[in-house]
């Protein structure tokens, strides 16, 4: 199981799509439970993973490497705004499996949404890039995204790109014209689909993780419902000990599973249709277990939504055929393709 802890509630920064520390109505600041009761609660999974998340985790790095250091976990994990990532021990970079840095593109683009951030995030990875084994460009999707451009941008600088719509729960001011942007999001995914398989034929497999991800679906195993394992083999921790299903709404009821202390009465919260009957389930899962069930821009939004996700499947499941004869062939080790190996936080699905 993964375990996605909330270190802090606080965070250093106001992104004009997020806004900053969470409510304290939805949880405290900082944690009300022990050490001891969560390496009790974890404990009890042979084979846990543990995934540090916020607010921005960094902001209590002595509480990560004190985790680290008192609970043995098969993989840890980083999501981050990269800003304190200069702060971390190499000792402790090195045992992180996966750090994912919250970056959105081209300096223009990452300094509009997240402020005057870009150069100093950029620096930091430079500089710890020798100590991590994968670091991953976690972007944000909005309407000054150029998805071919921003993504080509961060593959000269990441080890693989991940990406997600900011969609459904974006404040409006922040989209003028959704639907037109998706139009032209999606010639983006198919720009971006061509140059991954010209890259391909080279004998490169360049790091996008949405294309591996479905890729990894219709070639080695079906992804889950949804895709990122909410509710199902990953889990958040909040602050006050509660456990939910997706750590991005910890203020909705149904996602409350139960608390690290009653690990056996957990209960489990499953997506809803039309996800559950649609034929792409295998690959898409339901894209995202608050997407399906909140239906926050009407059904309207949702099926928009949702041709993206089609649109963007439909362009990997073009390319199988000749990915498949480049393994036949000996260009790519079939290997490559299988990615994620195990649960890092990426959502799949964008």
């Amino acid at each position: 199981m993964l375990y996605i802890i909330f270190l802090t509630a606080r965070c250093n920064l106001r992104c004009k799509y997020c806004g900053g520390s969470i409510d304290k109505s939805v949880m405290p600041p900082e944690l009300t439970y022990s050490l001891q009761q969560l390496r009790s609660f974890i404990e009890s999974d042979p084979e846990p993973s543990i995934a540090f998340y916020g607010g921005e985790p960094l902001l209590r790095l002595d509480l990560m490497e004190k985790i680290m250091d008192s609970i043995n976990a098969e993989h840890y994990i980083l999501q981050t705004n990269g800003l304190l990532l200069d702060r971390v021990k190499p000792k402790y970079l090195e045992r992180l499996s996966t750090v994912l840095v919250s970056i959105d593109g081209i300096k223009e683009v990452t300094d509009f949404y997240k402020g005057e951030v870009y150069d100093r995030v950029m620096r930091n990875v430079k500089a710890v890039r020798k100590h991590c084994r994968e670091i991953i460009a976690r972007m944000v999707a909005c309407e000054k995204t150029d998805i071919f451009r921003d993504v080509a941008h961060l593959l000269q600088h990441f080890d693989y790109v991940h990406w997600q719509l900011n969609a459904v729960w974006s404040p409006p001011e922040l989209w003028s014209n959704f639907p037109a942007w998706i139009e032209h999001y999606n010639k983006g995914v198919s720009r971006l689909a061509d140059f991954w398989m010209r890259r391909m034929k080279e004998g490169r497999v360049e790091g996008i993780v949405p294309f591996l991800g479905v890729l990894k679906a219709m070639m080695f195993e079906p992804n889950t419902s949804p895709p990122c394992g909410a509710g199902i083999n990953a889990f958040a921790i909040t602050t006050d000990g509660r456990v939910v299903a997706c750590p991005v709404c910890a203020d909705f009821e149904w996602n409350v599973l139960g608390t690290i202390e009653d690990l056996a009465d957990l209960r489990r919260v499953e997506i809803n249709e039309p996800c559950r009957s649609c034929e792409l389930r295998s690959i898409c899962g339901g894209r995202c277990l608050f997407f399906n069930r909140e239906r926050l821009w009407g059904e309207e939004g949702f099926n928009l939504i949702c041709s993206a996700a089609k649109h963007l499947i439909n362009e990997i499941a073009r390319l199988k055929p000749e990915i498949e004869e480049l393994v036949e062939n000996g260009v790519v080790e079939k290997e490559m393709l299988c990615y994620p190996r195990y649960n890092n936080t990426t959502e799949i699905i964008p």
